[in-house]
């Protein structure tokens, strides 16, 4: 029985690791191929472990805000003592596009680097992941849109996150969006996935209240979405069981302290987990129409995903809702229904209820419809989305 009075996941036969989660304690485990260390301070590892994986040149992509904070000077000194040269790449801005992983490219290509790591929230491991494709197999994003289409090997990556939101450390994918088009790119392929993470809830602490609330409910949508997709199976089922108590549990205590360790504890390990749960399951609807409000009215992701995600677990509700009524028990509550939880989420979150609170109009509903049910993730979610379905969820959440 683990610290926490419970069975690890580990104990149990074919089953992935679940480590207990407390501030205090430090330890590694493996979430799929990934070699994940977790604890305070745990980023002053992570020179030993770019010398394990190979890579004295190592370049470090992050942006201004990271370095701003000192995370940026803490892993360099790290790296340094390792007897590893980096070098930094802090263009990164949020919803990176195109233009973001060439100008990368091109300062990676000139410092020679043989590893990769990408430190902060999803936009610097998505564009540390971009690099790495052109880097090492040339093209452009447009050519890795899709699954497994990087012929040759990649270098070495570690990810770093100072977010517990996008589970980016824990997927293939990189996010990419088309710096003309601002269409977003889901470019994957198994050669991309970090080879190590750094979770170290400390990093955590740093970061704005808001990006804290506005990260914590799109995790809660990986863990929501990836739990009921038509591909779900076993591990993701119960990657994204743990996400949710995790994330729903610990949400609470981080938004009225935001300095509560613990609590940044469970939220980052629940991140990971439910960036886990995506890698093996995908996503459904709440994304698919989360991203046209990003890409056409400049919606945070995470607020578009929390507006999206009660009305989608409605729409489901008919053909998973003892699934989702599965996901209420496991933090013992069968007197309230999914959506009204995920509803309470977000006003603790202080995140706003609904589309007329970000002056989305409702002349672009049509529109969005249209592109919300192209998305990729649209066509993994349990019920079937078409536009007619998208224009009925936006409908009832403006």
């Amino acid at each position: 029985m683990g610290a926490d009075g419970r069975t690890p996941a580990a104990a149990r036969p074919g089953a992935p690791p679940i480590p207990p989660v407390r501030s205090g304690e430090s330890w590694e485990t493996h979430v799929g191929l990934c070699r994940v260390l977790f604890g305070v301070g745990a980023v002053e590892r992570v020179g030993d472990l770019a010398r394990e994986l190979g890579g004295p040149r190592v370049l470090v992509v992050t942006d201004p805000g990271i370095r701003r904070a000192g995370h940026v000077d803490r892993a360099v000194a790290a790296l340094r003592a390792a007897g590893c040269t980096p070098r930094v790449f802090d263009g990164v801005e949020e919803n990176p596009t195109t233009r973001h992983v060439d100008a990368g490219t091109r300062f990676a290509a000139e410092q020679s680097v043989d590893l990769i790591v990408g430190l902060g929230g999803g936009s610097s491991m998505d564009t540390a992941k971009g690099i790495n494709f052109i880097l090492t197999n040339g093209g452009c994003m447009a050519d890795y849109q899709g699954r497994g289409r990087a012929a040759r090997p990649m270098l070495p990556s570690i990810g770093v996150p100072t977010t517990a939101g996008t589970g980016s450390d824990a997927q293939s994918y990189a996010l990419i969006s088309d710096e003309k088009t601002r269409v977003k790119m889901a470019c994957g392929d198994p050669k991309a996935r970090f080879a190590g993470v750094i979770l170290d809830p400390a990093l955590t602490v740093t970061q704005p209240r808001h990006t804290t609330a506005v990260t914590a409910l799109d995790a809660i949508g990986h863990a929501v979405e990836t739990f009921v997709t038509a591909g779900r199976n076993s591990v993701s089922s119960l990657y994204a069981r743990e996400a949710w108590r995790l994330l729903s549990s610990h949400l609470n205590r981080v938004m009225a302290d935001p300095e509560d360790l613990d609590g940044r504890a469970g939220m980052l390990w629940g991140a990971h987990l439910a960036g886990a749960a995506i890698d093996n399951s995908m996503l459904g609807a709440a994304h698919a129409c989360a991203n046209p409000l990003t890409a056409r009215h400049g919606v945070e992701h995470g607020i578009a995903v929390a507006l999206m995600l009660p009305h989608v677990v409605r729409f489901n509700s008919p053909e998973v809702g003892s699934l989702y009524a599965e996901l209420m028990a496991v933090v013992g509550s069968t007197g309230e229904a999914l959506d009204e939880r995920i509803e309470t989420l977000r006003e603790a979150a202080g995140l706003p209820a609904r589309l007329r609170d970000r002056n989305v109009p409702r002349d672009d509903f049509e529109v969005m419809a249209e592109e919300a049910a192209g998305q990729w993730t649209a066509r993994h979610n349990p019920r079937p989305v078409t536009a007619d379905v998208a224009r009925e969820l936006y409908d009832a959440a403006y």
